[in-house]
């Protein structure tokens, strides 16, 4: 029970800690404002680029399909990178990573705390951008129909697994002196590639697609499209052999693969970082 409490303590002041770091930097009305603008900007993108092609036809089921894969991939980039960032951010701007080592605190739980705490921001930019695909974008999305149960249970364990992805760029980031930086960027950017946050995973050449197959982020955007827009999610060729129970049953099993893979790579990570010094290395790079 006492290393379920530091584990709990751990988690939930970090938590606090990261929407502090988040959100203080301006004030409220600032803040507001860059978290509607920033994602609409990068929706915007896409659906210029989409209009383009499709010649301004935003009710096609594909135009659904890669509005909301690019609205909820917003959770990856923002957790993912959110975990691993921590580490940068404590050793090399605050530069009080080595006093974190030493509290009464689990470092695992306290990094995925960190991450965890852009889920409010990521949220927050998920709904704006799904509003304004429904207001003015023609998107097919009907609110009574979404599969609740579904959704909330898949964006759940959905995010646990990212922060779990994150825990592994973390301890890699603890190794690294330089170009650390774009580590989580990096994963961020090719996931988006091989995970069919924006097109199906058949689109790709045959020899790269058995990498979207075993990254669990690609079972969990195709649970979240068909949890909200149903049939038209599964009339796409990637996963429509598979019903819901299954794609949730292989993307937790593959979360657990990545779990455990997490905890044994971090904590590689952390002892070689401890033996080596680098838990307060600074590199002004």
């Amino acid at each position: 029970m006492n290393q379920l409490n530091k584990f709990f303590r751990s988690f939930s002041t970090a938590a606090w800690l990261g929407w502090k770091i988040e959100s203080n930097w301006t004030d409220p009305f600032l803040f507001s404002v860059y978290s509607i603008i920033k994602p609409l900007a990068g929706a915007f993108i896409l659906v210029v680029m989409y209009g383009v092609i499709a010649k301004g036809n935003f009710s096609t089921p594909i135009f659904a399909y890669l509005y909301i894969g690019n609205a909820f991939y917003r959770y990856v980039g923002d957790v993912v990178t959110g975990v691993s960032w921590a580490i940068i951010d404590d050793r090399e701007h605050y530069r009080t990573l080595k006093y974190v080592y030493v509290a009464p605190i689990s470092i695992p739980f306290y990094l995925m705390g960190r991450g965890i705490a852009r889920v409010v921001t990521s949220t927050f930019s998920v709904l704006v951008i799904m509003l304004v695909g429904v207001s003015f974008l023609q998107l097919n999305f009907d609110i009574q129909k979404v599969d609740w149960p579904l959704f909330l249970v898949t964006l759940v364990i959905g995010i646990v697994m990212l922060a779990m992805l994150g825990l592994i760029l973390a301890g890699i980031t603890l190794m690294l002196a330089q170009h650390q930086y774009s580590i989580g960027d990096a994963v961020a950017g090719a996931l988006y590639l091989f995970s069919g946050a924006i097109f199906p995973l058949e689109v790709l050449p045959a020899w790269l697609r058995p990498v979207g197959y075993v990254i669990p982020v690609s079972y969990w955007l195709e649970l979240i499209r068909r949890a909200l827009v149903g049939n038209i999610a599964q009339a796409f060729p990637t996963f429509t052999g598979l019903s819901n129970i299954q794609l949730l049953a292989i993307m937790v099993g593959l979360a657990v693969v990545f779990g455990v893979l997490a905890v044994f790579i971090f904590r590689l990570c952390d002892r070689m970082a401890r033996e080596r010094g680098l838990i307060d290395l600074t590199t002004n790079y």
